[in-house]
């Protein structure tokens, strides 16, 4: 296994170590109080950046697209020196599922826009001509070329309902599309209420992959409502104090609290798998191993084949991440292990880590 290494990461992380020692003498002082109440922090670990999606191009060269708070890049690490290219730098720019096309110089992806929304966009390998190639309110994602058919795509896509105020109360399930991007027509692929299809992707054989799973409609039932009323005083107190402590740091410089201890690093216990959070300490104990790895996802989580004629056959269950190589080899993820699936459909465990949310194939 071999890390990879960002010279912008490196660069972002110096930047907040000087800022960190440029800050110093505030700490313990009322300029280090934040608008809730508590201390500022100006350690280096304490702005994410975050890794959205990565993907390997027909020669080899790995693209990948970090974001924080405010930018987002697209980045290529050169297979032959090892260098890294700045591609594409952009305020709020969220891009996600990257997927080169397999001829080379066009790469389409999945861009996060406003209120929620996502579009596929198609732009050059260079970062040039990002253009959008749908619209409407939806989430639309995971692009996927369709080989010999360079102007088609295939993609996921979930409709979103909001209310009065514009605010998103539900996301309905998720279908598979093609795009004619000659046309601009959509065509449903795959489209059942009962279940999600996510990350469709196109064998060599012409066969059409995806993970299938039950959709899960979002409910406010009964006990929400009990669960909401019963805590509001806690809620309300936790209100009151976090105020009260605001002005007790700016006047006193001392707060409610006996003593701020250090950042508490967060578990992997609630996580987000393809768009649906997960209790990872329930999965575990509930879910089926693979190959002796807890899964954090069930096996109500399958990734399907269907092939020309329309037939379905299932590949794999308890799958949360998979990729196809251009060779037709199958890797997939059950959220802690990695395996490749042989000939004979078996799978064969070749990582294993606390969380592997997603898999990408590498280019041999």
């Amino acid at each position: 296994m071999k890390q990879v290494h960002s010279t912008y990461v490196q660069e972002v992380l110096d930047r907040l170590e000087r800022t960190r020692e440029r800050h110093s003498w505030k700490k313990g002082t009322s300029f280090g109080i934040a608008a809730g109440g508590g201390m500022r922090s100006f350690e280096a670990g304490g702005v994410p950046l975050l890794v959205t999606s990565a993907a390997y191009e027909a020669n080899g060269n790995l693209l990948y697209f970090l974001k924080d708070e405010a930018i987002g890049g697209l980045f290529r690490r050169e297979a032959a020196s090892g260098t890294e290219q700045r591609v594409l730098l952009k305020q709020n720019l969220h891009l996600g599922d990257l997927n080169p096309s397999p001829e080379g110089g066009l790469l389409a992806a999945s861009a996060r826009q406003t209120a929620g929304v996502a579009n596929i966009v198609l732009l050059k390998d260079d970062g040039a001509n990002m253009r959008e190639l749908t619209g409407g309110d939806s989430v639309d994602c995971a692009p996927a070329w369709i080989p010999g058919a360079s102007n088609r795509l295939l993609f996921q896509s979930s409709g979103l309902a909001r209310n009065a105020e514009g605010y998103i109360v539900a996301q309905g399930p998720a279908s598979i599309q093609k795009l004619d991007m000659e046309s601009g027509s959509v065509t449903p692929i795959l489209d059942d209420p009962r279940y999600d299809h996510l990350k469709p992707r196109v064998s060599p054989a012409g066969d059409l992959l995806y993970i299938r799973r039950p959709f899960e409609a979002p409910h406010y039932g009964y006990g929400s409502m009990l669960a909401d009323t019963l805590l509001f005083p806690f809620r309300l107190l936790r209100a009151a104090f976090h105020y009260l402590n605001f002005f007790s740091l700016m006047y006193s410089r001392k707060p409610l609290t006996s003593a701020n201890g250090p950042a508490v690093q967060a578990d992997v216990k609630n996580i987000l798998l393809q768009g649906r959070r997960v209790d990872a300490e329930k999965a575990v104990r509930s879910a089926r191993p693979v190959q002796g790895v807890p899964s954090l996802v069930p096996d109500s989580w399958e990734l399907v084949r269907r092939d020309q004629q329309g037939a379905e056959r299932v590949l794999a269950t308890n799958v949360a991440s998979y990729d196809i190589s251009p060779d037709g080899t199958i890797i997939y993820s059950n959220g802690r292990g990695v395996f490749v699936l042989s000939q004979e459909g078996t799978p064969q465990l070749v990582l294993r880590d606390e969380l592997v949310a997603e898999v990408v194939a590498a280019i041999d």
